[in-house]
């Protein structure tokens, strides 16, 4: 067990630049796609009258006040607002914890119109490791530490029960080449309908002349899903990270579902960058480095 939380949680020369870095630009990215997502949700919501399916916080708010007036903007705007003073300030980075709350009420919003993406959950899990750890630590660099081992221990814990959802649901007649025939027509329809026109993809071409090609692609992605907890060890964790990256660019060539959330993301927390950046300030020793760990 403390070897797991070592894994997760814990850095070799915590307080090199590289590390500080590293945690930051996990912090910038999750704020950005933040504000991305806040934006794109509070103007779709505006095209909303009514609940078709409430998610969540919907099951006890009428999140129908945000329909027909500017309240989904509004949020919107003071998402970013919250988001730029906890990001560069130090001491109100406790604000991630209410950035999430609104954040999660506006996706609550946007889809309670039945379809759910997984695309953003990812940034969700940044934001709320994020106000935890800034709610109960007060080192700003053990916080962060926290925050990015929180996320990849639920990267790790989400890819395996996914799988696990899979077999539990549909035994392990799930990678029947079969279903992978029957997602692609039921995407191809979907698109179809929406753009008017449909071109198969290589992969689909492929996978729709054998089963059993089919029944690969779906092994090689059940299989992947299954190691996705390896992803909490450090030395395994790039090797996983590739894996399932090809697994997502898999699923777009398959089904046409992009996460473009989750592969940045992924990239990011999956390698180990701040070994890169400790050997460019070793190597170059970086200009200014007492004043660039100021404004860290």
């Amino acid at each position: 067990m403390n070897s797991l939380l070592q894994n997760l949680f814990e850095f070799k020369r915590p307080d090199s630049i590289g590390v500080k870095l590293y945690l930051r630009l996990f912090e910038l990215f999750s704020v950005c796609y933040t504000l991305i997502y806040a934006w794109d949700w509070g103007f779709y919501i505006l095209r909303i009258s009514d609940v078709v399916l409430p998610l969540g916080l919907a099951n006890y708010i009428d999140v129908e006040i945000f329909f027909g007036n500017s309240l989904p903007l509004i949020s919107a705007g003071l998402i970013s607002g919250l988001a730029v003073v906890a990001f560069f300030s130090r001491r109100y980075k406790w604000l991630y914890i209410l950035i999430f709350l609104l954040l999660h009420l506006q996706y609550v919003t946007r889809f309670s119109l039945g379809e759910i993406p997984h695309s953003s959950n990812l940034i969700g899990f940044s934001i709320l490791g994020l106000g935890l750890a800034f709610c109960f630590i007060n080192n700003r660099w053990k916080a962060l530490s926290f925050a990015y081992g929180f996320l990849v221990f639920f990267v790790g814990l989400s890819y395996t029960s996914a799988s696990i959802s899979k077999l539990v649901a549909s035994g392990i007649s799930w990678v029947d080449g079969n279903h992978l025939w029957l997602w692609i027509a039921e995407k191809s329809t979907d698109v179809l309908s929406a753009e008017g026109s449909y071109t198969l993809t290589w992969v689909q071409e492929l996978a729709l002349q054998s089963r059993l090609i089919a029944t690969i692609i779906l092994i090689i992605g059940l299989v992947t899903e299954i190691c996705a907890f390896l992803f909490w060890w450090k030395r395994l964790r790039p090797y996983i990270t590739l894996l399932l990256i090809g697994m997502h660019i898999g699923i777009y060539y398959s089904m046409n579902i992009w996460f473009m959330s989750y592969l940045i993301e992924l990239s990011i927390i999956g390698f180990p960058w701040y070994k890169l950046f400790n050997y460019l300030d070793e190597k170059y020793n970086l200009q200014n480095r007492n004043n660039l760990l100021k404004y860290l």
